[in-house]
């Protein structure tokens, strides 16, 4: 991986960079977490396969990592929430307020609930909740999502302050961003195959996806 970014570039990750699985519990630390750090990673936001039930199985899953981690519906048991919820940046005279949701692996509602450590809130509902924060705040809003392509369309529609939705989760290619109502859509497939290239201009999102290999 090359570093291919300059200022006032922005670089996301949205969620499952790493090897091991859902359930899986690495002996070292990933290897995604220096690449990404070598790239110049931004932010991301936690896919599936970065969490775990078990509290110590999770830690070990982002061990190393040293780009802000976002995950505004996951919390403890306890109420706390374990990573931050969301990030202003200041580029090219914008605030831009980011803020990370993922899909829900335990609810309150599963039985499942009473083995795991963390328990995950309704990601639109909760988007909701993180936009009417930064509204006022700042000039562009944008969600980093693992909720798969079928949920940021609903999610568009739900909280149409969002500017741009980067999402993951689905595997869904979209070549160039697509538009619901005033928000800007893009998803970049799976397994490291494309990066997304995006600029932002009053109010308009151009760019789109660039196959890896052809970098």
């Amino acid at each position: 991986m090359e570093k291919r970014r300059c200022e006032p570039a922005l670089y996301f990750d949205t969620g499952d960079c790493i090897k091991s699985g859902n359930l899986a519990i690495p002996l070292r630390q990933e290897p995604a977490w220096d690449l990404l750090h070598f790239a110049g990673c931004d932010a991301s936001v936690l896919g599936n396969r970065e969490t775990h039930v078990l509290q110590s199985a999770f830690q070990a899953k982002i061990a190393g990592h040293k780009q802000p981690m976002l995950c505004a519906n996951l919390r403890l048991k306890s109420g706390k929430r374990p990573l931050a919820e969301s990030l202003i940046f200041e580029r090219a005279g914008l605030k831009i307020g980011v803020f990370g949701i993922m899909v829900p692996m335990v609810t309150d509602r599963m039985k499942t609930q009473a083995a795991s450590a963390y328990l995950w809130d309704p990601p639109l509902e909760t988007a909701r909740r993180i936009v009417g924060a930064l509204i006022g705040e700042v000039d562009l809003v944008i969600a980093l999502t693992h909720i798969g392509h079928k949920k940021d369309l609903e999610l568009a529609e739900f909280c149409p302050e969002i500017d741009v939705i980067l999402g993951g989760h689905s595997h869904t290619i979209l070549e160039e961003p697509l538009k619901v109502n005033k928000t800007w859509i893009c998803q970049g497939g799976s397994h490291g195959r494309y990066i997304g290239r995006y600029e932002w201009e009053n109010g308009v999102l151009s760019g789109g996806l660039l196959a890896m290999d052809r970098l």
